[in-house]
């Protein structure tokens, strides 16, 4: 995400609409809450994990978590020096998979050219479920190559599910019609696989038309790039899931990006920290759970190379730190 694609998320509304859930939700008092829940826990994590697990047992309920398999990851391979415009080894891909491989059942990749077309491969191989993302931008004949690309992918049977594009619409980098034009020629030459488009939740409801050529909107979800704090942050995002299922009118919505960084510059109210990331995680996911909501975490592994487009606390939203090491053991 651009310092421009940040903004675009922070400047959509001249008053943040988290804080709209604030006057419409009462907040919990001390008699509403359980008997043995002291005031600063937070119900409601991992089933079967005791509810309101206080911050020292925080990093125990995320291992019980992942270890029971998430539903889907984000998922790049870059390793320390690696980024964008890299060609990736096929064995660099393999080995980040093998890492994460037990703890997830679907993959997310973001492109499908520079060595990103191992992983759908490489994902079905170890038993993984993929969510094929083909990276649309400014240049033409990129996005033309990454086009054909998940084609060819969707053809070999490795893609369940194909996402034209993400963000583009939030970035400015391609109008509309190039957009659905992009989609249709996918579908056409893939009918067998679902196609859909990734973006910010309120995309859809200013692009009905993106919404309508979509067989599944996959929506990202950030409360933290709205500057919601943390204590308000799953609840904002539930909304932006059901703003999201609103404009597909009836169509399956995924979540296809939602999470916390650790580490990092705050925006607004909101503040990264392990105990923050942790605590978002859990919430979300046993909300998504418990509702059934396909949800796709942001992201595997930190990546550094995002410094430069996102600042510090782009480098900090993974599970595994980019040297492969699990951050909550």
């Amino acid at each position: 995400m651009s310092h421009e694609h940040r903004r675009a998320w922070q400047q959509r509304s001249v008053a943040p609409a988290w804080t709209g859930l604030l006057r419409e939700s009462p907040q919990p008092t001390a008699s509403d809450r359980a008997p043995d829940q002291a005031p600063d826990q937070t119900p409601g994590y991992a089933p079967g994990h005791a509810s309101g697990a206080p911050a020292p047992d925080l990093r125990a309920a995320v291992r019980e978590l992942v270890a029971a398999r998430l539903h889907g990851l984000c998922f790049s391979p870059y390793e320390p020096g690696q980024g964008p415009g890299t060609r990736v080894p096929e064995r660099t891909v393999e080995g980040r998979l093998q890492l994460i491989a037990p703890f997830t059942r679907w993959i997310r990749s973001f492109s499908c050219t520079e060595g990103h077309e191992a992983t759908p491969r490489l994902a079905h191989r170890a038993g993984l479920k993929t969510l094929v993302g083909a990276w649309l931008g400014k240049d033409r004949d990129i996005n033309r190559r990454e086009i054909e690309g998940a084609i060819e992918l969707a053809r070999e049977g490795v893609a369940d599910l194909v996402a034209v594009g993400n963000e583009v619409l939030l970035r400015g980098d391609l109008e509309e019609s190039e957009l659905l034009e992009a989609i249709e020629r996918v579908r056409s030459a893939a009918p067998h696989v679902p196609v859909g488009y990734v973006d910010a939740y309120f995309l859809f409801e200013k692009h009905p038309r993106v919404a309508r050529a979509c067989d599944v909107l996959m929506a990202n979800c950030y409360p933290f790039w709205e500057g919601c704090p943390l204590e308000h942050a799953v609840a904002y995002m539930q909304d932006m899931y059901r703003r999201t299922c609103v404009a597909a009118d009836g169509k399956p919505v995924i979540i296809a990006e939602t999470g916390w960084p650790d580490r990092g510059a705050a925006v607004g109210a909101a503040l990264p920290s392990p105990e923050h990331a942790m605590r978002y995680l859990l919430e979300a996911q046993a909300w998504a759970r418990r509702d059934g909501v396909e949800m796709f975490h942001f992201s595997a592994f930190d990546e550094a190379w995002k410094i430069d487009v996102e600042g510090d606390v782009g480098a900090f939203w993974g599970l595994w730190d980019q040297r492969g090491q699990f951050k909550y053991a």
